[in-house]
Parts: structure tokens; C-alpha cells; sequence
């Protein structure tokens, strides 16, 4: 949820033009300050950030994010393995117009329902030309609830392997931003050209573009990577909790580290999800003996990938009323602390993600501090600077 500047909030950010009293209310009573929680030099989003954040140093810990993802699904990636997030995304339409020359429209596919998403890629891969080719590679798609699929293919080689994130090239022509760099990475890319031929007039996005909705006519791997060991969260910092998310991503990061992954009915990852039941499912972890819940929210940044400015500073105002107002009230007479921070920023000038620090607040029922700010980028700025996001859960369990 964190961003720069923007002309269309008046030069405000979304934090600064959402309505969030409660979290204002909170960061005046709290330590605020900065944080990075991507090192320099590695690629930001929330596998780097929210490894750091759960103190994993990513220097040493990030071998490419599908494998975190498969982890929070359940998909093994064996030792000598290579596994990739495979998007349902939608790709410019016209079978006369060359693969390369498509533009990139929806890194989601238009936000696919899960169970469509299911549907569209349990057909691609019973396809008899695709299963083949997939064959060949020794590659095979593990379907999940959602637009976010996985890949693992055996003895895959990734060295000088280049993929770009869907979602860094909205609009734009796919062909400059090719899998490329090896052998094995032309293949790949010759399997989603297959892809996008087989999907293009399948009947279901033949209903989808009649309903007025993006197709799903295509499929796009990236995030390579192999197998992974995170250390244990318990013996680290000798606490035990859970971790509630609509992204497989989270909940990987989460299960490798011993934590345990709650999913909740309704939750999307979208600006209308679960929120109530989220907030009930940390309560309840908590009441069942947890000593740490993290509470994930996907929307603000699928609202900026979209290019949703509204969406956006709507998302952090449910934040504020259906999250955080609830979970202060349930949690009312009871010691705690909250820990709260957009994981990266998410830019609406360029519809990804950037690296620069984020502001945090760390709060503590018992001990209040006194920064009489209310929780934006500028203000964080003002508190103290935390060069490194692994730091924080050390904050955060910090005996007084």
C-alpha cells in the first residue's frame, strides 16, 4: 500500500488521502519509523520483503519465489527441480498477430475466479498437443484456486535464464520481454505461444469477451527457482504462530518457517474479501494459544497492478475499518502488540513494485510510545530508519 506522490490525490499518497483513523489513532501511539525491507541489489516484491520480514535474510535465503509459493499450496519442489509461477494472464486477441508482437493486458487474466482459472488450465493441459509438449519438457502445472498456478519441471535449467513479471509489462508488446538466455527458456516460451494458440477461441473466453471481460488466453511463467529451507521460526525467537493470506506466496513463506497457514473462507486477495472472517481466524489462533498471528491484505496491491486508484485508497480504508478497528476492539484489555507495515511499495506511476523503504508502525498496549503522527511515508520518514526489515520481529518480541 505504500507509494510515492500522486497528481491525481493532489500530490498526497494513498496512505495520505485514505481515510484510516484507526491506524492513525494507532501510529500516534506508536514507534513509526522507516524500514528496507528489500536489500539492495534483489528484486522488490514480497518474497524478498516478507522473507525479511519474517527474518529471513534473502541474501541467503532467496532462491526465486515459486518455490516459496508451491510451499503455501502444497506442491513439492524436489532437490533438482526448477519450479515457476504460471499466470493466467490475458494477451492482446487476433490470430493474424504475431505471439511477440501481443501486448500484455492483465497479469490476472482480469482477475479470474479461482475455480474458472482451474477450469481454463485443466483444459490446456489435458490438450492433447500441449500435454505433449509439456511432456518433452518434463514440465508439469500444478493448478491453484486462483490466477496463480505452478509450474515444476525436473532437471529444468535456469542459468542465464531472463523472465520478467507479467505484471511489470502491462501494456506493453510481450516478444522485448521473451523467456530468453538459455535453451530451456525458448522452449518455455514456445509452450506459451502453444498456449495462447489453444486458449484464443476457446468457448470460455468466447463468453468472457461477449460478457465484456478480458480472456484468459494465455499462460506466463517466471519466478524460477529451486528448493528452499528456511530456518525455524520457533527456535529463532521462540514463539508460535500462524499466518493468514489469500497468496500462496505468504503462506509458503509462512508453512517453510514452521508457521502454521490458515486459509478463510471469501478471502480473495481483492479489494472484496474476507475481511471479518480474517480478523475472527487471527482471534481465534490466538484464543487456541498462538503467540503471533500475521494477518496478510493483498488488496492494495492488486488494485495498483490494475491501475485502480480508487480501489486502491479504498482498500486501505477497509484496512483501517473492517481490520484493524475490529481487531483492536476483540483484543481490548488483553496485552499485545501490532506490528504494521506495507511489505514494498507498489507504485501507481508504474503499476509494480519498487524497493524503497516503507513505513512502519510497532505498537505495545502496555508501554504506548508517543510519536503523535499519523501513518504515512512521510511520517515514518521522520521516526527512526531500520536499514535491514530482518530486525523487525526482534522489535517485535523485544522484551521491556
Amino acid at each position: 500500500m505504500a507509494d510515492n506522490p500522486v497528481p491525481e490525490l493532489g500530490g498526497k499518497t494513498p496512505l495520505e488521502a485514505a481515510g484510516k483513523p484507526h491506524i492513525d489513532a494507532l501510529s500516534k501511539q506508536s514507534v513509526l519509523g522507516s524500514v528496507r525491507t528489500v536489500p539492495p541489489g534483489l528484486p522488490p516484491g514480497s518474497d524478498t520483503a516478507i522473507l525479511s520480514i519474517f527474518g529471513c535474510d534473502p541474501n541467503r535465503y532467496f532462491t526465486g519465489r515459486s518455490p516459496l509459493e508451491a510451499a503455501g499450496c502444497g506442491v513439492r519442489v524436489r532437490a533438482g527441480d526448477v519450479s515457476y509461477r504460471c499466470n493466467m494472464v490475458s494477451l492482446e486477441g487476433g490470430a493474424d498477430l504475431p505471439f511477440g508482437e501481443k501486448k500484455m493486458l492483465s497479469h490476472s487474466a482480469g482477475s479470474i475466479d479461482g475455480q474458472d482459472s482451474i477450469d481454463v488450465i485443466t483444459w490446456l493441459c489435458a490438450d492433447p498437443a500441449f500435454r505433449a509438449a509439456m511432456e518433452s519438457l518434463r514440465l508439469r502445472i500444478e493448478p491453484t484456486p486462483s490466477f496463480r498456478h505452478i509450474a515444476v519441471q525436473a532437471g529444468g535449467g535456469t542459468e542465464g535464464m531472463r523472465a520478467t513479471p507479467p505484471h511489470d509489462i502491462l501494456g506493453c508488446a510481450i516478444g522485448p520481454y521473451a523467456l530468453d538466455g538459455n535453451d530451456n527458456a525458448r522452449a518455455l516460451w514456445r509452450l506459451m505461444e502453444l498456449a495462447n494458440q489453444r486458449l484464443e477461441d476457446h468457448p470460455y473466453n468466447q463468453k468472457r469477451r461477449a460478457a465484456g471481460l478480458l480472456p484468459a488466453n494465455g499462460i506466463w511463467f517466471w519466478a524460477e527457482g529451486t528448493a528452499v529451507a528456511l530456518p525455524d521460526f520457533y527456535e529463532k525467537y521462540r514463539k508460535r504462530g500462524s499466518v493468514i493470506s489469500a497468496v500462496p506466496l505468504v503462506h509458503g513463506i509462512g508453512a517453510l518457517s514452521g508457521l502454521k497457514p490458515v486459509t478463510v473462507a471469501g478471502a480473495t486477495g481483492e479489494t472484496e474479501t474476507n475481511y471479518a472472517g480474517k480478523v475472527q481466524a487471527a482471534v481465534d489462533c490466538l484464543s487456541q494459544g498462538d503467540d503471533f498471528v500475521c494477518i496478510h491484505i493483498e488488496a492494495p496491491d492488486e488494485a495498483t497492478h490494475n491501475g485502480k486508484l480508487d480501489e486502491k485508497v479504498l482498500s486501505i480504508g477497509y484496512l483501517d475499518s473492517r481490520v484493524v478497528a475490529p481487531l483492536e476492539d476483540k483484543l481490548a484489555g488483553v496485552p499485545h502488540r501490532i506490528l504494521l507495515l506495507s511489505d514494498h511499495k507498489t507504485l501507481m506511476s508504474t503499476r509494480t513494485h519498487d524497493g524503497d523503504p516503507v513505513p512502519f508502525l510497532l505498537y505495545d498496549s502496555e508501554n504506548p510510545a508517543a510519536s503523535d503522527r499519523p501513518y504515512t511515508e512521510q511520517d515514518g520518514g521522520k521516526g527512526p530508519f531500520i536499514e535491514a526489515g530482518t530486525q523487525l520481529m526482534e522489535m517485535l518480541f523485544a522484551e521491556t
